[in-house]
């Protein structure tokens, strides 16, 4: 109690001197809960790290570290890997989907309970994907890709052959399934390049694994409701007492200072005597977009909680 009081103080020292403070308004919510975890994969004929990290939402060179391989390395079929891949999830919804951009994940609830995290790509920092509140609008088998005039002219000035509709196929970049989303333009859709998710190389929309796609595509309906949010740095306190942080790059570069966030959600909270701050300082480094334990939140920290 006594350190909130000591921000709001703060915040309003700031406010009378003239002084904004955008990033106490924006910091993020603690979280309580961390998808993923431990698990075992045999790799499979055409695999290769990239694709395989995709898939599980790991980068290929912490893949590659995890396993004790060069990043470089041939892998083969039959081969056996770790895949640890622990993600927190930034908020709880009643029902419907939460995507974070610089986490790229998308979590999907029922009835207050996270039913599914997925890896997915997202919009390239040349042609980022929006914050905003959706709907799902439509839900559409093999849809005919009508390409938007402003990817037509990105067309042309690479040199490639201008396309003004792509038909369902293999060829068509969207795959199998598409959610349209009230977000003209936009939509959660499949992808002919399983590889390319888990990066940020669309135009702004949301590709999902086609086996992802397929399942997620049966358990929404036209009106769920849908958050895409951008925070790359997430704290969550686990019901064992762990304090977990995972940090993101700032993919959109927009100025986020992952200590500073760290800072302000560890005295929200009244965790700060809980953190060890050079484990903080290690993840910060990294950047490796996995939670790492980084402090235990004491008996003491806890009273007076509800």
């Amino acid at each position: 109690m006594k350190t909130l009081l000591a921000r709001a103080c703060r915040l309003g020292a700031c406010l009378l001197a003239g002084f904004s403070l955008p990033a106490l308004a924006e910091l993020p919510s603690l979280s309580h809960q961390v998808a993923g975890g431990d698990t075992g994969y045999t790799v499979q004929s055409g695999d290769f790290l990239i694709a395989i990290g995709a898939r599980f939402g790991v980068a290929a060179k912490i893949l590659a570290q995890q396993n004790a391989v060069p990043y470089d390395a041939l892998i083969h079929p039959g081969q056996r890997f770790h895949i640890h891949n622990p993600h927190i999830v930034p908020a709880v919804l009643d029902d419907g989907i939460l995507i974070n951009i610089p986490q790229r994940l998308l979590f999907h609830f029922s009835r207050g309970t996270l039913r599914a995290a997925y890896p997915v790509g997202l919009g390239k920092p040349t042609w980022p994907t929006p914050e905003a509140e959706f709907r799902i609008v439509t839900r559409e088998m093999n849809k005919t890709w009508k390409v938007p005039l402003s990817i037509q002219e990105e067309m042309r000035r690479e040199q490639k052959i201008v396309l003004e509709e792509v038909p369902a196929g293999p060829d068509n970049p969207l795959g199998a399934h598409w959610l349209g989303l009230s977000l003209w333009g936009y939509g959660i859709h499949g992808t002919i390049a399983p590889a390319s998710v888990f990066h940020f190389q669309s135009h702004g929309c949301i590709r999902l694994h086609p086996d992802d796609i397929a399942d997620l595509f049966e358990q929404v309906s036209v009106g769920t409701p849908g958050r895409l949010v951008y925070q790359p740095v997430l704290l969550a306190v686990l019901d064992d007492g762990r304090i977990v942080l995972e940090v993101h790059r700032d993919i959109y570069d927009k100025g986020i200072d992952p200590a500073q966030t760290v800072r302000d959600l560890a005295e929200a909270h009244d965790l700060s005597q809980d953190i060890d701050w050079s484990s903080v300082e290690t993840v910060i480094a990294a950047q490796d977009g996995l939670a790492r334990e980084v402090g235990r939140r004491t008996r003491n920290s806890r009273q007076g909680e509800p």
